[in-house]
């Protein structure tokens, strides 16, 4: 990218970023709920901590620190994703193609919003936690992994759901999509391990791509910093992030040659 792409990249993330805080109405309710959860099974879970197969933990909390992060992610990556089908709803992406933009600009600067919305939410949700039980092993190394963690999987899920946006131009067909996300969280190991799952649910935990998510950053609050947990939990999204851009960028490139 040429030093004028950048700047041009940089600015439109500036502006993504600004318009998801400038918005409380959206930011508010995917911090709010997901720790309304965490409390809510805390409270409801709280002794499934003693089952067989549950792993070593200080408290219910720990264990679905993970599960919280991530869900919250996935509620902040779908609302950018929608302000870029707003985007192309409302012409100001046609404007954009109209002026001497970089393409790719245009789909980093909305992303860039969603990353740094991610990572935000990430360490809140960390620092809000911690207090009451939801200890991580790994220290402040391993809270700054989450937090890239938690960026990284911000980046997939917005790239995914980008591509959802410039393939629809509609900013209802992004919002229906997230039920889809909803019902993979709950159908993976957010919530409890795999270890005591059985039969179908198990089998779909398994091949869940959230579990791995999950998996990877709650291998940090419960292991240590280790370089097998560090692994898992920057690689993994990290992979997924990069299948996620070559698709959003391959329907980004559709769009501009249909328009």
């Amino acid at each position: 990218m040429t030093k004028n792409s950048i700047r041009q990249t940089l600015a439109l993330g500036k502006r993504s970023t600004l318009e998801l805080f400038r918005q409380p109405a959206l930011v508010v309710p995917s911090m709010i709920f997901p720790l309304f959860f965490s409390f809510l099974g805390n409270s409801s879970f709280g002794r499934t901590t003693s089952l067989p197969g549950f792993p070593k933990v200080s408290s219910y909390l720990q264990f679905q620190l993970a599960g919280t992060i991530v869900q919250g992610v996935l509620f902040g990556s779908v609302t950018g994703a929608a302000a870029l089908a707003t985007d192309i709803e409302n012409g100001f992406f046609d404007r954009l193609l109209a002026s001497p933009t970089s393409r790719t600009g245009i789909l980093f600067g909305r992303l860039a919003g969603s990353v740094l919305f991610g990572a935000f939410s990430t360490a809140v949700f960390i620092f809000a936690l911690l207090p009451f039980g939801a200890d991580v092993s790994a220290g402040i190394r391993g809270i700054i992994a989450m937090i890239i963690s938690g960026a990284l999987i911000s980046l997939a899920v917005g790239a995914l759901m980008s591509s959802v946006a410039l393939k629809t131009g509609s900013s209802e067909a992004v919002q229906g999509t997230f039920p889809l996300l909803f019902i993979l969280l709950f159908f993976s190991s957010a919530f409890f391990p795999r270890e005591t799952m059985s039969g179908i649910y198990a089998t779909i935990a398994g091949f869940n791509p959230i579990s791995h998510l999950v998996e990877g950053i709650r291998a940090l609050s419960l292991d240590g910093f280790t370089a097998s947990a560090t692994a898992r939990a920057v690689l993994v999204p990290l992979a997924i992030a990069i299948v996620a851009l070559v698709i959003a960028n391959s329907q980004l490139n559709k769009r501009l040659r249909s328009n």
